[in-house]
């Protein structure tokens, strides 16, 4: 990556920052009138405004990227889609940039894409509030020594996560999780012994616990794989500032079976492997897509 990559990185980033610091503040107000107006009708109305405001903040921020990087988009997969269906979304992950590209292929073309957030993150300034203002779930995990210190919270962490799920019975919504939990790199691969070559483990539990927050709503699982040019920068600066000439997107859609949201991945461990062996399946047809890709 060059210097005047980085440079445009930068000027990119700041720009997006100040999408972002304006877009807020409509975007607050409108969170403020829903704490007032508790009816059903005035709560889905209000929720449609916020996220109008927030796929405003997203077509900015790509008009950004397309001035700043040049990149040539290479999408296949998006043209059945559409905004009146529920999705659950995975995707490979391996930089910052991802969720930019998830925004770019997503925007308008589905419903509004929300992230489960760690209860901690509400506390991100600026962020914070517009994630909880938009229904992004925050969840609240409990560790297996917390759960042996304190048995009645077995199942609350689940409950709080789909009492906060049930808003997004109102309207069709798109739900993203990334399997690995992380970024790809090569020492990650190597701690892990993960059997792929270009991708890490997937965490099927945290799957599982995304479909059964869910209660069954989503039906639908996006599989999205990233193809970013061998040997460039990864990073968000690279991506932004021009050091990719192409990114590559390919989206298939998977239907969800109806029992993957209906077993109790924490204790039942016959649904447990019957989980852990539909996304290995996933996962193993993913890294050969990459491996084909890659090495054309």
């Amino acid at each position: 990556m060059t210097l005047w990559n980085k440079i445009r990185g930068i000027l990119a980033l700041v720009g997006i920052v100040i999408n972002t610091l304006l877009l807020c503040l409509p975007l607050y107000l409108f969170a403020l009138l829903r704490l007032v107006l508790r009816t059903d009708k005035a709560q889905v109305v209000l929720s449609r405004i916020l996220v109008l405001i927030a796929e405003i903040w997203i077509g900015n921020n790509n008009m950004i990227i397309a001035l700043s990087s040049g990149i040539r988009w290479k999408i296949s997969g998006m043209e059945s889609l559409s905004k009146d269906q529920w999705y659950l979304i995975t995707c490979n992950h391996q930089s910052w940039a991802d969720i930019l590209v998830l925004q770019k292929i997503s925007n308008r073309r589905i419903p509004f894409m929300k992230f489960f957030l760690k209860q901690e993150l509400i506390k991100v300034p600026l962020l914070g509030l517009a994630w909880w203002a938009l229904d992004f779930p925050f969840m609240k995990r409990y560790t297996r020594a917390e759960l042996e210190k304190n048995p009645a919270l077995k199942g609350k962490d689940l409950e709080t996560t789909r009492k906060a799920c049930e808003k997004f019975g109102y309207f069709p919504t798109s739900v993203m999780n990334f399997f690995e939990g992380t970024r790809f790199d090569e020492q990650k691969q190597q701690q892990q012994g993960s059997p792929y070559r270009h991708l890490l483990k997937p965490k099927a539990g945290g799957a599982a616990f995304t479909l059964g927050a869910m209660s069954g709503h989503l039906r639908n699982l996006l599989d999205v794989t990233i193809i970013y040019p061998p040997g460039t920068s990864r990073s968000l600066l690279g991506f932004l500032g021009g050091a990719m000439s192409e990114v590559e997107v390919i989206v298939q859609q998977r239907v969800v079976p109806a029992w993957a949201s209906e077993g109790d991945y924490e204790n039942d461990e016959a649904f447990r492997a019957r989980f852990q062996q539909w996304i290995g399946e996933i996962w193993a047809e993913k890294d050969a897509l990459l491996e084909t890709r890659l090495n054309a």
